[in-house]
């Protein structure tokens, strides 16, 4: 973990945030771009969940950006662990996997945002203000979604199946799509392994598989999708 010095973070009034993503030059990027601006600054980097709850004790940031994928628990495991403690920080979660399956998800574990990698960067700074205004940020294409599913629009088969997974099965599978064998994935989820055979069984049932090797085939084609 990096930070900035405690005094310096209302300098000059700027809102302060805290970035949290396992990649170091997604990291840079977003401080270079943030420390720019006139309104706000960056007061810390994390990489991992331990040292982003330390960081939010010790800096008080009045936002948080938080990747979903990181080493050990993920960044919707964290979210709710945030919740308990900070039920009023903002977060926006930043992810390159699939808006439709994820913001959905992130906004019930309490995230004030979500955003794509893939969007523009001043994308990013109109999100964390609009936060930071009490407001809550989807991409356009995502709010049109959840306005049509709110008024009668009936998901894909296989999105509703997907969307019936919970948050560790979801990730499991996202797992299994970047080719992770399941000593991989119990590895990286400080999981057993006997759990994740349990979770994929799950898995695999909800999605009305028949093998393990459909399994891998829907994993790997919803990750391409993604």
């Amino acid at each position: 973990m990096t930070t900035n010095s405690v005094l310096d973070r209302s300098q000059y009034g700027k809102k302060t945030v805290l970035v949290v993503d396992d990649h170091p030059l997604m990291r840079q990027g977003l401080a270079l771009l943030i420390n720019q601006q006139h309104d706000m600054q960056v007061c810390g980097e994390a990489e991992e969940a331990q040292a982003a709850m330390h960081a939010i004790a010790q800096l008080r940031p009045d936002i948080m950006i938080l990747d979903i994928s990181l080493n050990g628990p993920d960044g919707l495991d964290i979210l709710k662990n945030i919740r308990a403690t900070n039920p009023d920080l903002p977060v926006l979660v930043l992810s390159m996997h699939d808006e439709a399956i994820y913001a959905e998800r992130a906004l019930r574990a309490r995230a004030n945002g979500y955003i794509m990698k893939q969007e523009a960067t001043e994308k990013v700074l109109v999100a964390v203000r609009r936060i930071l205004n009490g407001e809550v940020y989807l991409s356009e294409r995502m709010s049109n979604k959840m306005l049509q599913q709110y008024i009668g629009g009936a998901p894909s088969m296989i999105q509703s199946r997907i969307a019936s997974l919970s948050d560790r099965e979801l990730e499991v599978f996202r797992l299994i799509g970047e080719g992770r064998g399941t000593r991989e994935i119990a590895e990286e989820l400080h999981l057993s392994i006997k759990t994740v055979e349990t979770y994929q069984a799950h898995i695999k049932e909800k999605l009305a598989l028949r093998s393990g090797r459909e399994l891998i085939q829907h994993a790997i084609q919803w990750k391409i999708g993604e």
